[in-house]
């Protein structure tokens, strides 16, 4: 079929994104938006937009589809993406759906059911269970997701029990569905993914990997292609296994095959089965563009790529309106935004536009091209130092820190990165050597990864002696939990309120054993950045 009008069910960036694709093939675009998102760059950007309730409702997407006289959607990234109910339902609808097809999704997109296919299909995978056969740390993760949302490192037994609660209620409130699992956490690990394109016919290749082991709250903050860490062979063994697990699943579509690697062992982690963020590194360096092959192959056409070459390096970071130490979301108006020329840049607000709760913070994806990989870094440090954002405050001096960071251009990079080098802090003068170069310390085990960093620097302010503090709102958001009372005695660290901001909790912990004196708010309550929560003395 000839898709004539495209509706994204989604938001943002990745919505313009699809736009663009669209225009450049001579298709129509249709907007979605709610209520409390109307205005927003995306809605103002398509051909037409039509108001829905919520980006979570399925039916939504479909009536306004029909409304619009759409004949095709696209799901971008989040949201229902990744859901195969979503995807039969517009299937069933006589729309085409521009993604995987609703079985594999549902064969992928379970997190437990595609390890046990990756097991069938002969790809390694990290070993699940309860926490009595994993053992700890342990990681907890949501069933039917991924980007970070529903995830928690568990170090001990006393931390199990709160740890479950919250990542089901994450989970629960990105994806509508609460179901986790926890799976053995390795400490230092590279996160490695391939890209992955199929069609009907049954073709699948692997478009070269991508590096994402930056991450802050189990969420990445820079990608790149290729991986420092491989060579031709492990490139070619791991593009084997994702080619191999993506066809025992008959998917299509672009998708991404997630892994973690250590030297020179990996094991799959989890198939997405959409376009991801980061996807723009593998355009830059394959000159593939993802979105339009993903359209031309819902409308059954087969694909145009036949081999993947990689031409230089790309590097992506994404700028949000977060802290640029604690990585806690920040709201308010961007009263001045200057993006850089000469690279890519895709954004999803203008100068003028909101940052809210409700939503992800992210302002722009800064993606850099070049021949050889410091090449692409210089570049994108030159882009860094032209941005600017006025009026809210963003995490561009972390990004500007970590682009300059001397492991960071050596390629020394693991998910514990920003647990051995805390954002902001000054770089070493020497890089350790061999295998100092690692998580070692002297002839002792290697140290246990540590929680993201602290809130307490944002929300203890000491109130001029006699042992009394304020335990204050470290950003805007929803009080989803109060655990303190009034008189109780709480000790060191126990959580006493629980905030919500774009479906990510953060607790608010007591300093120091204390008791409660006043408690200022409710469950449900929207506070403000900085809004007293809760008094205590020693």
């Amino acid at each position: 079929m000839r898709i004539g009008k495209l509706l994204v069910a989604n938001r943002g960036e990745i919505a313009l994104r699809v736009f663009r694709a669209c225009r450049e093939l001579g298709i129509g675009t249709v907007a979605v938006s709610p209520g409390d998102d109307a205005g927003s760059l995306h809605a103002r950007s398509a051909d037409e937009t039509v108001e829905i309730s919520s980006y979570l409702e399925a039916d939504e997407h479909i009536r306004a589809a029909k409304e619009s006289g759409a004949d095709a959607i696209h799901p971008g990234y989040g949201f229902l993406a990744e859901s195969a109910a979503f995807a039969a339902a517009v299937e069933a609808a006589g729309l085409a759906w521009v993604g995987p097809p609703s079985e594999a999704l549902a064969a992928g997109g379970d997190k437990l059911e595609a390890k046990r296919i990756a097991r069938q299909a002969g790809v390694p995978v990290v070993p699940e269970g309860g926490p009595d056969e994993v053992g700890f740390p342990l990681l907890i993760k949501a069933a039917a997701g991924g980007g970070g949302r529903g995830m928690r490192v568990v170090s001990s037994p006393a931390e199990l029990e709160q740890a479950f609660a919250a990542a089901r209620r994450e989970a629960e409130a990105a994806f509508g569905d609460d179901r986790v699992f926890c799976e053995r956490y390795v400490r230092r690990p590279r996160h490695v993914e391939i890209q992955l394109l199929g069609d009907a016919t049954g073709n699948v290749i692997a478009l070269g990997e991508r590096e994402c082991s930056v991450q802050r709250r189990h969420q990445k903050v820079l990608e790149e292609s290729p991986s420092p860490a491989l060579d031709e062979e492990l490139r070619a063994r791991m593009s084997e296994a994702a080619v191999a697990f993506a066809g025992s699943i008959g998917d299509r579509s672009a998708g991404t095959a997630e892994f973690m690697l250590d030297g020179r062992d990996f094991w799959f982690l989890e198939l997405n089965g959409r376009i991801q963020v980061e996807h723009p590194v593998t355009e830059l360096v394959t000159g593939i563009d993802l979105v339009q092959e993903q359209i031309r192959i819902a409308q059954g056409e087969p694909m145009q790529v036949t081999q993947c070459h990689l031409t230089g390096s790309a590097v992506e970071v994404r700028l949000y309106a977060e802290d640029p130490v604690s990585f806690l979301p920040q709201t308010g108006r961007i009263e001045r935004l200057r993006l850089p020329t000469g690279i890519r840049v895709d954004a999803g607000v203008e100068e003028g536009d909101e940052i809210g709760t409700r939503y992800d913070p992210l302002i722009a994806k800064l993606i850099a091209h070049g021949p050889t990989r410091e090449d692409a870094l210089d570049r994108l440090a030159a882009a860094l130092d032209e941005t600017e954002v006025g009026g809210l405050v963003t995490n561009l001096p972390f990004l500007r820190w970590l682009v300059a960071h001397p492991a960071l251009r050596e390629g020394r990079t693991t998910t514990a990165f920003l647990t051995e080098h805390p954002p902001l802090s000054a770089p070493p003068l020497r890089l350790p050597e061999g295998p100092w170069a690692g998580g070692f310390r002297l002839n002792l085990p290697t140290p246990e990864p540590v929680a993201p960093p602290s809130v307490e620097a944002a929300t203890h302010d000491q109130a001029g002696g006699g042992g009394q503090s304020a335990l204050t709102a470290p950003m805007p958001g929803t009080v989803l939990r109060v655990l303190a009372k009034a008189g109780e005695t709480v000790k060191q660290r126990q959580p006493l309120v629980v905030l919500e901001a774009m479906k990510m909790e953060t607790p608010v912990v007591s300093p120091y054993e204390a008791v409660v004196r006043a408690v200022h708010v409710s469950e449900g309550d929207r506070v403000a950045g900085g809004a007293l929560l809760v008094e205590l003395e020693e």
